[in-house]
């Protein structure tokens, strides 16, 4: 059996992580029905993604984008559990089976247990954010501590229980730090965002998705996300709709690239430029963070192992 994830080249915590969890949580599952995917962690239910024709074990999976497979061909779609119950009445199951995202369980994991606690405030980005944005700069005059969801799993999720209170803007982010019981706070960068998955999980464990919203930190954000920057609306690489912009020459982005002497003066002029961003992010670390009851958890996690005892019995 092969775990399936969603591999991309920057690389996402959210979705790596499926690549020893599941060695943890099945041991051996390597070993049986080779022509098998499980499909784990991820919001991957998408027939776009999965292939057709291969035999799927499903648990704890979320729908989010695109249109939802077909399920009915027993044959090849064992589901056991879904994210949350906005996946399971997208692929017309009952509630209950959408128990809970399984990325909760690494705080089973003996490495990740009685960490200390090195980080006050950490700031979690989308990948996207991470991608095309300063985020790291953000941080600095806000106050938070950064933490690229792009780097490797086992460190990431480390550093997230390691904080005392994690900002997300990746959903696995205040999964982890839920399941951590580290306070979370959930923010936005684009008012378009896609709260599905979000409302999804955050049932599951008790929970109301109701992000603040941050403004995107550069210009090439802002294109990529079809989003506001200083007043400019950005549609593909033009500007859609333009408001007088407090900046005289444009994005620094624009800028050719500057020699090692000029460095400072390039992370200056992208912190002031920045500075929207920075107050949003300081005013929302600010805000009354969320937790999730612990006995609400316990009972879902309780409910996913029994899921798991359930696999191994019939696979193993």
């Amino acid at each position: 059996m092969k775990p399936y994830y969603w591999e991309s080249h920057h690389g996402n915590f959210g979705d790596d992580l499926n690549l020893w969890l599941w060695d943890y949580l099945l041991p051996g599952l390597r070993e049986v029905h080779p022509q098998t995917l499980l499909v784990g962690v991820g919001t991957v239910l998408n027939p776009v993604l999965l292939p057709k024709g291969t035999p799927k074990l499903v648990i704890g999976s979320g729908y989010g984008y695109g249109t939802p497979p077909d399920i009915s061909d027993r044959s090849e779609w064992d589901v056991r559990a879904v994210r949350g119950p906005l996946t399971a009445d997208k692929l017309g199951l009952p509630a209950d089976m959408g128990i809970i995202d399984p990325a909760v369980m690494v705080t089973d994991m003996p490495e990740f247990q009685n960490q200390p606690k090195r980080f006050k405030r950490t700031f979690v980005p989308h990948w996207e954010s991470a991608e095309f944005g300063i985020w790291e700069a953000v941080c600095e005059p806000a106050g938070l501590t950064y933490l690229d969801p792009r780097g490797e799993a086992r460190e990431v999720i480390a550093r997230i229980a390691q904080s005392e209170l994690i900002v997300a803007e990746s959903m696995h982010a205040a999964i982890l730090a839920d399941a951590f019981r580290v306070p979370w706070i959930a923010v936005s960068t684009s008012r378009a965002i896609n709260s599905f998955k979000w409302s999804d999980w955050a049932a599951t464990v008790g929970v109301t998705y109701r992000p603040r919203y941050v403004p995107v930190s550069t210009r090439a954000e802002a294109i990529h996300k079809q989003s506001r920057f200083w007043g400019l609306k950005f549609e593909g690489n033009s500007i859609a709709q333009a408001s007088p912009a407090p900046v005289a020459d444009g994005d620094v982005g624009t800028l050719p690239p500057r020699t090692s002497t000029q460095a400072p003066w390039r992370k200056a002029a992208k912190q002031v430029l920045a500075a929207p961003s920075a107050l949003a992010l300081w005013q929302a670390s600010r805000t009354e963070p969320q937790l999730s009851a612990g006995d609400r958890l316990e009972e879902r996690k309780e409910r996913l192992r029994t899921v798991l005892e359930g696999v191994r019995r019939d696979y193993f």
